[in-house]
């Protein structure tokens, strides 16, 4: 297709966006949240159809899985979302003379990920419409027609409430160029997938937030309940053959239960690859020698990757485990996996070694992103917080509750921004606050007292001048 006829395309997704965006601007709170109720409901009724056909399609993860993250995803989003107001005065402080009234950003551009083209539009699409936006999704081509069987029940949600249903659009022939010129043409852009799509998303001129690269690491020291830090370990790295960018892809656990732990790994699904199988399972994975896993073991069961490497492990094995002592493009199975792969380090002495090998294997791969603990020593805990590069840093649980759980306080989310270190503006879970402006109304106050004596009265006191 050409430069014209694309611009033409996408003008036109746009125009039907800013037309039903209109229609729905100035909704009350209550409208608004009964709009997010209705296509959040017609995604959860479909569920498991639509599961059936992201594994069918896209061929990643598994059908069990992919039903329990429609259930936790638009249940909690709905759930976490349902006290915040995102329609007219949403806050007021009369100390300071402020009220806050939030706004719509107009049409949202909605990058999907290859291997999240069924909870990811909904959890874009249900923070955009509570905040009255239109969204448009742009899918990958190997999994769009998930991506469009999602749309299209949130469209129902919307049409049962009398909301426009071109609220939510899908590219329905996508490529690279409509989705820039879809970028280019909207007023937010929130994507989601890999660096080169979310460099693309920086780089086209529309306010965007992205993700960085995942590669999540998770500690577990000498303190750590050990039955719970293998399940869940072996619950993260084995749900939905670990699709998640959270999911972890390296443990370091202290050498003195690091054989404890691995023998509750094994308990738990797990493999142990020696050396030779070690080498095996690197050529399958990475058979040109780059950094990016093969498409064929991405987010495929535990025995297809054996199969793959000429490895021969008992039917009943979840995901495979290697030893690894180095970090870098030489050590491959350092970086982000996007796989049933696990790789375990040892660690000697405190907390301070176990957190160098963390800043090593994020400044590798995963700066910004993620790390976990399993740990009863606060000490140990606060530490490895304060000295990481990370947006989180997910305690004693399950590392993909670090996009939301009922078990934790954060946001709902498939959008794991990575701040400055990860090129990313923020550090947080995208959520719904993230798809409204506000406005600030400022009147006046009782007048603070700001002189020369208050703000450098003890500087001079211990300095002079």
């Amino acid at each position: 297709m050409d430069t014209e006829a694309t611009c033409r395309e996408i003008g036109d997704l746009i125009a039907k966006a800013r037309a039903a965006q209109a229609a729905i601007e100035n909704y009350t709170q209550e409208q608004a949240d009964e709009l997010v109720t209705a296509a959040g409901w017609h995604v959860f009724k479909n569920r498991e159809a639509l599961a059936r056909l992201a594994v069918d399609e896209g061929g990643f993860g598994n059908y069990a899985d992919k039903v329990s993250k429609f259930e936790n995803r638009v249940l909690g989003t709905l759930t976490d979302m349902a006290p915040v107001r995102s329609c007219g005065i949403v806050d007021e402080i009369p100390e300071k003379g402020l009220i806050k009234i939030a706004k719509p950003v107009g049409v949202v551009a909605a990058l999907i990920p290859v291997t999240g083209p069924d909870a990811t539009p909904p959890v874009k699409a249900l923070a955009a419409l509570k905040a009255r936006n239109a969204i448009i999704l742009s899918p990958h081509p190997r999994t769009r027609r998930t991506t469009e069987a999602v749309a299209d029940a949130m469209r129902r949600g919307c049409q049962q409430v009398g909301a426009p249903t071109d609220l939510i659009q899908v590219i329905t022939k996508p490529a690279i160029s409509k989705t820039e010129e879809l970028m280019r043409q909207a007023d937010l852009v929130v994507a989601t997938g890999g660096a080169a799509m979310v460099k693309a998303a920086y780089s086209s001129g529309t306010p965007a937030y992205g993700v960085g690269v995942g590669n999540s690491v998770h500690v577990v020291d000498d303190t750590a309940d050990l039955d719970d830090a293998a399940a869940m370990i072996a619950k993260a790295k084995t749900f939905d053959y670990a699709t998640s960018c959270l999911a972890d892809n390296a443990v370091v656990a202290h050498e003195s239960i690091c054989g404890e732990l691995l023998r509750r790994l094994v308990e738990a699904g797990g493999y142990v690859c020696d050396a030779e199988e070690k080498e095996q399972l690197r050529k399958a994975m990475w058979p040109d020698g780059g950094h990016i896993p093969s498409i064929d073991v991405i987010a495929k069961p535990a025995t297809h990757i054996a199969a793959l490497a000429n490895l021969s492990i008992p039917a009943d094995r979840s995901f495979l485990i290697v030893e690894e002592t180095g970090v870098g493009h030489e050590h491959p199975f350092s970086g982000e996996k996007l796989s049933v792969v696990l790789t375990l380090y040892r660690y000697a002495g405190g907390i301070e070694s176990a957190i160098a090998r963390v800043n090593e294997i994020t400044r590798y791969q995963g700066m910004g992103h993620t790390c976990g603990i399993h740990s009863r020593n606060e000490q140990n805990i606060l530490a490895l917080a304060m000295e990481t590069k990370t947006g989180r840093v997910i305690v004693n649980q399950n590392l993909n509750e670090g996009a939301g759980s009922p078990r934790n306080g954060m946001p709902y989310t498939l959008s794991l921004s990575c701040g400055t270190w990860g090129g990313n503006i923020t550090t947080e879970n995208v959520n719904v606050r993230h798809f409204f402006n506000l406005t600030w109304v400022s009147r006046p106050i009782e007048p603070r007292s700001i002189t020369v004596d208050s703000v450098f009265a003890e500087h001079l006191a211990k300095y002079g001048e």
